[in-house]
């Protein structure tokens, strides 16, 4: 992950038709695979200057993938007219050094509420107990490595806000793309993985509130729907990416 900062100095006469500007640029990077978010800013000190925050899935994903598009060109037509008010345009790489202030109440990350690592082990410890018997499911799994549910737990705890142990261990995003690479794995070979960790859930006590299940299965059918793309034969997905990181969605836990 990549932010990309564009610092501006704007007449006031311009002020408007800028950002009516960027309103209409703003659908390229809605549209860009590549783009995760972005935000533009006015200054409160001197209300001339604006800042675009962009942040990228990559440094290639931004150069390569977005500046290489047709959705460039459609962004530049609108925001070409103020390049010459730019007086920064750099990336930048997100450090270690984050956190939230005392004033900011948010709900625990999926991983806590689901219980930490101990549920995710015991998840996927019960579901890869049922692959071996499963038509569609056994010769995805054939050889398997005796380690494998470890591994995905690992995985889908990262995922859900956990520590980055399956990409300080395992490779990260990379990794996990090389398993699926050529498996060709078919639709109904996926809604049987769905269903199955669903049963898995269940029958090892995750929690089953609305709003948990509502992020946990989104993640599932996210993460499986990508994995049929990625295995079929031909693809060609994104070689680089960081291991996607996931929330609450729209349905946050109520917190008094």
């Amino acid at each position: 992950m990549i932010l990309e900062y564009i610092r501006y100095r704007i007449p006031e006469l311009q002020e408007g038709e800028f950002q009516a500007a960027y309103e209409r640029a703003a659908d390229s990077l809605r549209e860009s695979p590549n783009c995760l978010d972005f935000e533009l800013s006015r200054g409160v000190e001197n209300s001339d200057q604006y800042t675009l925050r962009i942040r990228w899935d990559s440094l290639e994903g931004h150069l390569e993938g977005f500046r290489r598009s047709e959705l460039f060109q459609a962004f530049f037509a609108q925001i070409g007219p103020y390049v010459e008010a730019v007086e920064e345009m750099h990336h930048y790489q997100p450090t270690t050094v984050v956190g939230v202030g005392a004033g900011t109440a948010r709900p625990p990350s999926l991983y806590d509420w689901a219980g930490g690592e101990d549920a995710f082990e015991r998840l996927f410890a019960r579901f890869y107990e049922t692959v071996p018997d499963d038509e569609l499911l056994a010769p995805l799994f054939a050889g398997m490595n005796p380690a494998h549910a470890h591994h995905v737990a690992m995985w889908l705890g990262e995922v859900f806000g956990g520590p980055a142990v399956y990409t300080e261990l395992r490779g990260g995003y990379e990794n996990m793309l090389a398993h699926h690479l050529g498996k060709a794995i078919t639709e109904r070979q996926r809604r049987r993985w769905v269903s199955l960790l669903v049963d898995a859930a269940d029958e090892v006590g995750l929690p089953g509130d609305p709003e948990f299940r509502a992020a946990f299965m989104s993640y599932l059918e996210w993460g499986t729907r990508i994995a049929v793309q990625n295995s079929r034969p031909g693809a060609t997905p994104m070689p680089h990416a960081p291991v996607p990181r996931w929330g609450w969605g729209v349905a946050p836990p109520w917190l008094p």
